[in-house]
C-alpha cells in the first residue's frame, strides 16, 4: 500500500522529525520511566532494544500488508530535546483511508500541552493528505490522553479496543 511519507512538521514550540534510528538513544531516556508505560503497556526499552524497534518501524510494514506507518519523534524548538512522538498507522476502510494515532510525552515533559500540540500537528497533517477517518485507542483510565483527544475533537466510543476505548474524529458530511 503507498500513501503519504512523514515530513518534518513545525508547531509555535514544537519539531515533528520522521523518526530516525539515530532518535532512539535519545528517546529511551524520554521513555524510561515505568509510570509512563502504566496504560500504554510494555517497560521501557534500552537503547539498543529501541534502536532495534526503531530499525523496525522505519522499513516499514512488508509490503502486502494493507496498512502504512508514520512516526514523528517530538523536539522543543527552543533546545531540541526530544518531549515524546506521535506516531499514524494508516489503513483503508470502507470510504478512503483511516488513521489510528497515538501521543507519547515522556513524564518529565507532561502538563506543558506537548501532547496536545504535537497531535494537532499530525492530525491537521493527515487531513491535509486526505485522511478524515481518525481514531485513537485509549485506556479508559488513562485521563490526560482522554484530555488531549478531547482537545482534538475526538469523542469516545462504545467500540473498544482490547481494554481500551476506541476515540473518533467524525467527519463532516454534507456541503
Amino acid at each position: 500500500m503507498f500513501g503519504p511519507i512523514a515530513e518534518p512538521l513545525r508547531t509555535s514550540r514544537l519539531l515533528l522529525e520522521p523518526l530516525a534510528v539515530h532518535h532512539a538513544e535519545e528517546m529511551a531516556g524520554v521513555l524510561d520511566d515505568a509510570r509512563l508505560h502504566e496504560y500504554i503497556g510494555g517497560e521501557p526499552l534500552t537503547p539498543e532494544e529501541l534502536r532495534a524497534r526503531y530499525e523496525h518501524l522505519v522499513a516499514g510494514p512488508a509490503p502486502f500488508h494493507q496498512e502504512y506507518w508514520l512516526n514523528w519523534t517530538v523536539f522543543r524548538r527552543r533546545d531540541g530535546r526530544a518531549v515524546g512522538y506521535v506516531q499514524a498507522t494508516v489503513t483503508p476502510a470502507a470510504e478512503g483511508l483511516r488513521a489510528s494515532v497515538a501521543w507519547v510525552v515522556g513524564m518529565n515533559h507532561q502538563g506543558f500541552g506537548f501532547a496536545t500540540e504535537a497531535a494537532a500537528a499530525m492530525l491537521a497533517w493527515l487531513r491535509a493528505h486526505g485522511i478524515t477517518d481518525v481514531r485513537a485507542s485509549i485506556h479508559p483510565d488513562n485521563l490526560a490522553s482522554a484530555a488531549v483527544a478531547r482537545k482534538l475533537g475526538l469523542h469516545p466510543t462504545t467500540e473498544r479496543d482490547e481494554d481500551e476505548t476506541v476515540w473518533r474524529h467524525v467527519p463532516q458530511t454534507g456541503a
